[in-house]
C-alpha cells in the first residue's frame, strides 16, 4: 500500500510529532531538508499541509529521518537554553514573496524582535506590512525560521500560530535566558 501511494503521489514527506515545552510541533522532512516545524494545534495546519503536499507532490508518512532527528536534538538544546542558532537545512515551500519573508526571518538575531513594519522595510516594501504579516503567518518552519521574533508596531505580542503564550515563552527563553526544559 505504501509503495502504491508513493507511485501515485511521487514523493514522501516524513513527519513526526515533537513534544515541546510550549506545545506539540509537527516536524517534517523532504529528502534531506526540514520542510515543516509547525504547531500541531495551529488553526492553519490544514492549509500548510495542503500546500506542502501539493507543491512537493508528496504524501505524508509517519516516520523519522536524519534531518528530523537532528532537528529534535537542536530543539532540545534550544529549549534547554544551550543553543541560539540552528544548523538544519531548510526547505521553504511557498510563493517567491513568502520565501523572501521567511529568509528574512533568518536574519533576526536570537533574543531580538522586529515589528512587521520593520520587517517590511528590511524587504524594501514599507507599504506591504499586511502582506508581510500574512507571509509570516504562513511560515511552516516555526522556531527554525523565527516568526515568533516578529511583534506588533507598539511592541506588543500579536498573532502566533502556537498561540501568544507560546510566543511569550519563546521570547522569555531568548531574551531572559529562562530554559524551558
Amino acid at each position: 500500500m505504501e509503495d502504491k501511494r508513493k507511485e501515485i503521489v511521487g514523493n514522501v514527506i516524513r513527519i513526526q510529532r515533537y513534544h515541546s515545552p510550549c506545545g506539540d510541533l509537527m516536524l517534517g522532512s523532504f529528502e534531506d531538508r526540514l520542510c515543516l516545524c509547525d504547531w500541531a494545534v495551529e488553526s492553519h495546519r490544514d492549509i500548510v499541509d495542503r500546500r506542502l503536499r501539493k507543491v512537493l507532490k508528496a504524501c505524508y508518512e509517519e516516520s523519522t529521518s536524519e534531518v528530523i532527528q537532528e532537528a529534535i536534538k537542536q530543539l532540545d538544546e534550544y529549549f534547554n537554553g544551550e543553543r541560539t542558532g540552528f544548523e538544519v537545512p531548510l526547505l521553504f515551500v511557498g510563493t517567491d514573496f513568502q520565501k523572501s519573508v521567511w529568509y528574512k526571518l533568518l536574519d533576526i538575531p536570537y533574543g531580538s524582535t522586529v515589528s512587521y513594519g520593520e520587517l517590511a522595510k528590511q524587504l524594501d516594501m514599507p507599504k506591504a506590512v499586511r502582506a508581510v504579516a500574512a507571509a509570516n503567518g504562513a511560515n511552516a518552519i516555526s522556531i527554525f525560521a523565527p516568526c515568533h521574533r516578529v511583534i506588533g508596531s507598539n511592541h506588543t505580542l500579536v498573532g502566533y500560530g502556537g498561540g501568544l503564550p507560546a510566543k511569550k515563552r519563546l521570547l522569555d527563553l531568548e531574551i531572559n535566558g529562562k530554559p524551558l526544559l
